[in-house]
């Protein structure tokens, strides 16, 4: 499908948030907020916290270095966050099977996502990709030293075969993006974040009847913590049609609203919240070597601090069903084109496709008010608001944008 590029008018931006959170916000939908917005507070809040989130940093294979000042980096800055099913003690028995049994030790990278930093102007983009998807791995090093020789495979067991390092080779692969930071956290670590803020407020439609991950809950508006935010996070049954597609659409609910939630002043204003935050998630999250800077984080927040929320846009990687497997996805490689080439064009990103894969959500967003009447006694003489150019996505690729709000749904 050809890209479209046509003109519209550019509209004011919206307040942005305080820029530590900012950037927050685009790890927060990327499951590791904490590691900016709370690594920059505890970069001068704690020296003990960043040493302790340093030491467990992990080297990635083969990544060039990177410029001391971000603003060095040429096409934008890219981070890729992975969130792994890890049995945790304290949490396995929630996930039946998967921690039973000789597979209980593995560790499979069931969230991956992509956030683009453009350069200027700055816009924010988060690529998820599905669990399921079938693709080339690279070859890469086992924490043990030793190599694999990469193969066709899930992408989600690339972190089996070579930890977080694989995973990003993965990704670089596939996208063909050059990936400069990284950072891994559990499922585990997702909830002690979720429960250093008090929870977030999701959305439903429809009611969630999950027997699988135990989730039971009526339409309307809920704040979830603790093991019922593991829950939401692994609900696949209960939104959509059942697939994996859609259970990416309902986390990305989730992380659109934990954002949110880190943006409200009950957070930013409260220096003790702050703290406790910057605790848990610098000792859930483990990032890549790079990453551990105190300066970059701030040089990272500091880029961001203006992007408006319709130019934070959330994709759901394009993808066809498995001729070979009815329960696995290969990529769309037309339409995934269409999407890099439109992130190299930084250009405001138009979705043309659906707000969610699978009707797994729905858009709840209430209409903007019209724009006021022209002032009769204007003068005339001032110059019309530039038409900013736009790049319409193919209608395959779903998504949001961070002024959208979405609600869970059951497909129909």
């Amino acid at each position: 499908m050809a890209r479209r590029r046509h003109t519209v008018a550019r509209h004011a931006h919206l307040r942005s948030p305080h820029p530590l959170a900012q950037f927050g916000v685009m790890l927060v939908v990327a499951v590791a907020v904490a590691v900016v917005s709370a690594g920059g507070v505890a970069a001068f809040a704690s020296y003990d916290l960043v040493e302790s989130f340093s030491s467990g940093a992990v080297e990635i294979e083969g990544q060039p270095p990177v410029p001391p000042d971000i603003g060095a980096i040429e096409g934008g800055v890219n981070v890729l966050v992975t969130g792994i099913d890890q049995c945790e003690e304290e949490f396995k028995h929630y996930f039946g099977a998967r921690c039973k049994g000789p597979d209980a030790a593995g560790k499979l990278n069931d969230v991956n996502l992509l956030v683009h930093i453009s350069d200027k102007p700055r816009r924010v983009t988060v690529i998820s990709f599905p669990r399921d998807l079938m693709v080339q791995l690279p070859s890469c090093t086992r924490p043990d030293g030793s190599r694999t020789g990469g193969g066709r495979d899930a992408i989600n067991a690339a972190y089996t075969y070579g930890g977080l390092s694989c995973v990003v080779k993965t990704v670089s692969q596939l996208s063909g993006l050059n990936i400069h930071f990284a950072a891994m956290v559990t499922f585990g670590g997702v909830i002690e974040i979720t429960d250093a803020i008090g929870g977030v407020d999701v959305c439903l439609q429809d009611p969630i009847r999950d027997r699988n991950t135990g989730l039971n809950m009526e339409p309307g508006t809920h704040t979830v913590s603790g093991v019922t935010a593991l829950q939401f996070l692994r609900t696949r049954y209960g939104v959509g049609d059942g697939s994996d597609l859609g259970r990416i659409s309902n986390q990305q609910q989730y992380m659109s609203r934990l954002a949110r939630k880190l943006m409200s002043e009950d957070v930013l204003s409260n220096p003790a919240t702050l703290y406790k935050l910057a605790s848990v998630a610098l000792s859930n999250v483990t990032p890549s070597t790079n990453l551990t800077n105190p300066m970059t984080v701030v040089q990272i927040a500091l880029a961001v601090k203006d992007v408006p929320f319709g130019d934070i846009v959330f994709l759901q990687y394009p993808t066809l069903g498995d001729p070979s497997n009815p329960n696995k996805v290969v990529p769309n490689l037309s339409a995934a084109a269409d999407m890099w080439a439109a992130l190299e064009t930084n250009k405001r990103l138009q979705i043309t496709g659906a707000v969610g894969a699978n009707g797994a959500v729905v858009d709840v967003t209430q209409p903007s008010a019209p724009p006021a009447e022209p002032d009769p006694a204007a003068t005339g003489d001032a110059a019309a608001p530039p038409a900013e150019e736009v790049v319409e996505l193919p209608k395959s690729i779903t998504g949001s944008t961070a002024d959208q709000q979405t609600c869970s749904a059951r497909k129909h």
